[in-house]
């Protein structure tokens, strides 16, 4: 059960083992560029993965410009078409948003959520961030060499990804298996410290059912990770074989004008098992952090309590569970038996019971609250709509019947940018607009805030929703240009063309918030120590920003769980974690009562 009920203070154990002691930095190269503090590191993967998120959003505009205004830009060709799809689709499900919410919010709030110095193993954590940086230096490589980056679509199917005649086959798809390689290294490199910094290194009283939901998610997401990436990184290595050595693991007996090629006996339906295996967890993978941090989100900023919180435990827990026997509901157009094809459009709906669960206690936890539309909340609520929009053509696809027709139309763009790219990105930009104080010690704009906030929720669905219709209607997807096809309307283009105008205002409003980001680093506003007035150990450091080893001298000991708010009596209408009963009790017994002023002479 949660320990929503306070431990006194004589029931708290006693630490078991002594402090290791930490690596303190002896230079500024080793404080800064090679540093060993988790939060320093937090910030290295952050700023990593958003420059290489910068290079998927211009990517992102090209295709847009290419389908919205065909004919209009010689220097896009059929070639580049199809190498800005698979690099913005590998870079942002990958290289931005799992890095940013394991790599960046994992290092930055792990440690000091659960009330630990740093992660467990802090040189370890140091070199996962080095071969993630390696792993992207070497995707941007492509860009580079001759041919260009790989142009097999982001999900590398073979044969066609090592074939001559797809862009990129000869070095692009090379330096993508490699890339993904050195990123899975890395990523297991930070995952183990994630796992055993959660489950060995918690603070005295932190029990596992008190730690914040921010927490399990990146935590439950990491053992996704840790099994879920084999897959992909055994399939990366096996295509390598095929691409370099010959080797025949996907290759069938293939002919190429006229050429009888030198494979034989692959199967390239086990790339794509292989593929899938990875691919549906690595959608929980960056759904279950984003769901913890939402619920933290809503919490602090509605001054409420979260609503089941044991339920909302367990949910995680399933529906990471749940997530490795859904994988092949993106294979129904491969071919498979229909009782396959049976068993995993039910499991798809069976999943879909927890995630709704969720969806019910953020509800519930905004029932009769003291919501405040501060812009951490206004993601949080744009994040649920988005999710639960994106969740309802979800279950359609899942459907056997309703996604073959739908499989290869824009609907399955719509849909999955909806669910994997807009919602995540939602929770970034709340969680970062909530946690920038603690880590800079200044606010964010929020005139520029609320500009990006609105430019961004209502532009993101000027794209989407009309790109579900264009879908509808048969337009596919991963095609250069439509050319003359009668059972698509002209009208279709005129709304290509809407939706490109809208990505690219979309798109701008998102360089407005990396200036309000680096701006606000020297002018923003002075925050207070802990502006949201949040229950968690990560706002009762002893110094604000926290500094290296986090809690000062002595490691803070919790009494109670993270979501203690709208406590009547309490000095500032919450309890954070580290405060013992005995304290709210003197601190009640002092403050007079609402009777005792009613009753106090008047002068």
């Amino acid at each position: 059960m949660a320990d929503i009920v306070p431990t006194a203070a004589e029931d708290i154990p006693s630490a078991e083992v002594a402090e290791v002691d930490l690596y303190h930095a002896k230079s500024w190269w080793t404080k800064y560029v090679f540093s060993q503090d988790a939060k320093v590191i937090a910030v290295q993967y952050s700023c990593t993965a958003i420059a290489i998120g910068l290079v998927a959003l211009v990517l992102s505009w090209l295709m847009r410009l290419q389908l919205g205004f065909p004919e209009s830009f010689s220097f896009i060709d059929a070639s580049d078409y199809y190498q800005f799809i698979t690099m913005h689709g590998m870079i942002m499900v990958i290289y931005l948003l799992t890095a940013l919410f394991l790599g960046g919010f994992g290092n930055y709030l792990i440690p000091l959520m659960v009330g630990a110095r740093d992660m467990v193993f802090p040189y370890v954590n140091m070199l996962s961030f080095w071969v993630y940086l390696l792993a992207v230096v070497v995707l941007v490589a492509s860009f580079f060499v001759p041919g260009g980056p790989t142009g097999a679509g982001w999900t590398l199917y073979p044969p066609q990804a090592i074939l001559s005649g797809t862009p990129g086959s000869e070095y692009g798809i090379i330096l993508m298996l490699v890339s993904l390689a050195l990123f899975i290294i890395g990523f297991t490199m930070g995952g183990l410290n994630y796992v055993v910094t959660v489950l060995q290194a918690r603070t005295r009283g932190m029990t596992l059912m008190r730690m914040p939901l921010t927490v399990w998610g990146i935590f439950v997401a990491t053992i996704l990770a840790l099994l879920a990436f084999p897959a992909l990184f055994v399939g990366a290595v096996m295509m390598l074989f095929d691409r370099i050595l010959g080797s025949s693991f996907f290759m069938p007996a293939i002919v190429v004008m006229g050429e009888q090629l030198s494979y034989s006996g692959g199967s390239p339906i086990l790339f794509q098992h292989l593929f899938w295996f990875f691919g549906h967890p690595e959608v929980y993978i960056v759904a279950l952090p984003a769901f913890g941090i939402v619920s933290d989100l809503l919490s602090v900023h509605a001054r409420r309590h979260i609503f089941g919180y044991r339920m909302m435990v367990w949910a995680i827990v399933i529906i990471g569970a749940l997530s490795f026997v859904v994988w092949a509901h993106h294979m129904y157009v491969s071919g498979m038996n229909p009782w396959f094809g049976f068993f995993f459009a039910t499991t798809t709906l069976i999943i879909a019971v927890p995630t709704a669960l969720k969806v019910y206690n953020w509800t519930l936890t905004l029932w009769r609250a003291n919501i405040q539309l501060t812009l951490p909340m206004l993601f949080a609520l744009a994040f649920i709509v988005t999710f639960v929009n994106g969740g309802i053509t979800g279950l359609f696809l899942g459907n056997v019947v309703v996604d073959v027709p739908l499989s290869d139309t824009m609907f399955v763009v719509a849909h999955f940018h909806m669910v994997m790219g807009v919602a995540p990105l939602l929770v970034i930009f709340g969680a970062i607009y909530h946690w920038y104080p603690l880590m800079t010690g200044r606010m964010l704009d929020e005139k520029m805030g609320k500009f990006h906030f609105w430019v961004t929720f209502i532009g993101t669905y000027t794209i989407f929703l009309p790109l579900h219709y264009l879908g509808i209607l048969g337009v596919p997807r991963r095609y250069f240009e439509m050319g003359d096809t009668s059972f698509i309307p002209d009208s279709a283009q005129d709304l290509n063309a809407f939706i490109t105008v809208a990505a690219l205002i979309v798109g701008f409003a998102q360089l407005v918030f990396l200036y309000n980001l680096f701006r606000s680093l020297r002018h923003g506003k002075i925050s207070e120590r802990n502006p949201w007035k949040a229950a968690s150990l990560e706002w009762q450091t002893a110094a604000y920003p926290p500094g290296h080893g986090n809690f000062g001298e002595h490691l803070p000991v919790v009494y109670r769980w993270a979501y203690d708010y709208g406590v009547p009596g309490a000095p500032d209408d919450f309890i954070p974690q580290n405060v013992p009963n005995n304290a709210v009790a003197e601190s009640h017994a002092e403050a007079p009562s609402a009777a005792d002023d009613a009753e106090a002479p008047r002068t």
